[in-house]
C-alpha cells in the first residue's frame, strides 16, 4: 500500500491531461445513470480499500470546518466552541476554519481517528466520489486522485465505463 501512495502523485500528474479532458466532456454532457454508475463504482472500490491501511488523506490534508462541526467535536470534549478553534484550528485564505497543521492532530499511529464518531463533514465524505451530480466537483476530484489511491482507482474504472 505505501509503494501505491509514494507512486500516487506522479501517477496522478501523468494522468492528469487526461482526466481533465475527460471530466470537462463529463461536464458538458453528464450520462444519465452517472450518479448510479458512481455509487457503484464507489462501493466496489471501497470493498477493496480499506482507509486505515492507508489514511493518506490524513496525512496530507486537513478538512474544512463547518460550524456544526466545531459544535459537534467541541461539545464531544466538553469544551467550549471558541476554545476548540483557538486549541485547533486557524482561519485559511478563503475564511473557512481549517486544522493548525497536518497531518491531522486526531490521527493516531494506528492510523485510527481519535474523533471518528463525530469527524467533519468535510471527512465523513472524503473522497466524494459517491457524490450526487459528481460532475459538478471535477476540480475536487482532480486533486484527491493524487491524494487517495480509491479515488484514482474509480476515476480510471470511470473512464473505462463511461464512452465520451
Amino acid at each position: 500500500m505505501q509503494d501505491q501512495i509514494n507512486n500516487l502523485p506522479k501517477l496522478a500528474k501523468d494522468k492528469h491531461k487526461e482526466n481533465k479532458t475527460f471530466f470537462a466532456k463529463l461536464k458538458k454532457k453528464p450520462p444519465k445513470q452517472l450518479d448510479y454508475l458512481m455509487q457503484e463504482l464507489h462501493e466496489e472500490e471501497f470493498n477493496r480499500t480499506d482507509c486505515l491501511e492507508c489514511a493518506n488523506c490524513c496525512k496530507t490534508t486537513g478538512p474544512l470546518f463547518t460550524d456544526k462541526d466545531i459544535q459537534r467535536i467541541a461539545k464531544s470534549f466538553k469544551m467550549k466552541a471558541q476554545e476548540f478553534i483557538e486549541t485547533y484550528l486557524r482561519l485559511d485564505e478563503e475564511n473557512d476554519y481549517v486544522l493548525q497543521s497536518v497531518p491531522c492532530t486526531f490521527l493516531g499511529a494506528d492510523n485510527y481517528c481519535s474523533i471518528y464518531d463525530v469527524r467533519p463533514k468535510a471527512c465523513r465524505e472524503f473522497p466524494h466520489t459517491d457524490r450526487k451530480k459528481f460532475q459538478q466537483i471535477s476540480n475536487l476530484t482532480l486533486k484527491n486522485v493524487a491524494i487517495c489511491p480509491a479515488a484514482y482507482n474509480i476515476v480510471e474504472e470511470m473512464k473505462k465505463r463511461i464512452q465520451l
